[in-house]
């Protein structure tokens, strides 16, 4: 499937229907380029949520394009009455708020009406994000032991692995292509193409070490024989009759592989996602006393102070401040 902007939700988002001032020659380039202003999955969130939206205005008799603040905060009102959290709560006035620029129209969302109604929804029901569990070395190991010796096996403990070792975004590890690998003496060289933090594609590069517990650069070319992959995207899709098919895996079946193998090893699946390899390499990172630089390279975050949590989640207890007192 990939992750390429022909998906149902980009064409919704198309600039065909935002851009009808650009004319010319150029208007398809210019429409080919607004496409890729926004990751893919980004405006597969955005559409569900202008779904969403859409169906309540026409619900209840409002216009949704443009809306008046009013029908916006009715709409935060009532999606918070269904469960909605904050943090979903907040993704949905973003969609908002985009369609309505991309319209050339003000946005509702700017109102202090819709700015008080959120506001007093974070306060009644919290905006904490509870992020997922940590896959720290010891669980990936778990994991890893558990992927049976099957072809799709063999590409999990490769994705798991890889994943991990690399403190890959999920986006990124789909992203991967077979020209983005190097192998050298040491391990491997993974050129990372775009990332959240290098959205223009200046390209960034991650060191991979072969390892001697959890292996991933073995394990990646184990999948890479075993799938007769030489080039193109390094995790695909495996179809029922187990064919490896030529599409990139997406982001969500990256996901659903950690939580897959997570249920195999005896954890809770719901408490990991395809971010727990990222956070888990770098807790355990923190853990066994790495340099903060260190884990940057490997991280890439811009941030200290972004990077800090997980050395502060995971030295929580050592040389605590009390230590001596209490």
């Amino acid at each position: 499937m990939g992750t390429d902007l022909t998906t149902k939700a980009a064409r919704r988002w198309a600039p065909s229907r935002v851009l009808p001032a650009v004319a010319g020659d150029h208007r398809a380039a210019a429409q080919a380029f607004a496409k890729k202003s926004k990751a893919s999955e980004t405006l597969r969130g955005y559409d569900a949520d202008w779904t969403a939206f859409k169906a309540f205005c026409a619900a209840h008799g409002h216009p949704s394009l443009p809306a008046p603040p009013a029908a916006v905060a009715e709409f935060l009102a009532s999606e918070q009455a269904r469960g909605c959290k904050a943090a979903t709560l907040t993704r949905r006035l973003a969609s908002i708020r985009y369609r309505h620029r991309l319209n050339g129209h003000p946005s509702p969302t700017d109102d202090e009406v819709v700015r008080a109604v959120l506001a007093g929804i974070k306060r009644e029901i919290g905006s904490e994000q509870i992020p997922k569990a940590a896959a720290t070395a010891d669980l990936i190991g778990a994991m890893l032991a558990t992927c049976p010796d099957t072809l799709t096996g063999k590409r999990d403990r490769a994705l798991i692995a890889l994943g991990f070792a690399g403190a890959f975004r999920r986006s990124e590890l789909v992203a991967l292509e077979v020209a983005d690998l190097t192998e050298t003496a040491d391990g491997l060289r993974v050129i990372v193409r775009k990332s959240k933090t290098d959205a223009t594609g200046q390209g960034q590069e991650v060191a991979i070490l072969r390892g001697r517990r959890l292996r991933p650069v073995e394990a990646v070319a184990t999948w890479l024989a075993a799938a007769g992959i030489t080039e193109g995207p390094i995790f695909r899709q495996i179809n029922k009759s187990g064919r490896v098919l030529p599409g990139a895996l997406t982001g969500e079946s990256a996901a659903t592989a950690v939580k897959r193998a997570a249920a195999r090893a005896g954890l809770d699946p719901a408490a990991f996602a395809g971010h727990s390899l990222r956070r888990g390499f770098l807790t355990s990172a923190a853990k066994a006393g790495a340099s903060i630089f260190k884990m940057m390279d490997v991280s890439r975050h811009k941030s200290v102070e972004t990077l800090r949590r997980y050395v502060k989640d995971a030295d929580a207890f050592n040389n605590h401040a009390g230590e001596n007192f209490l």
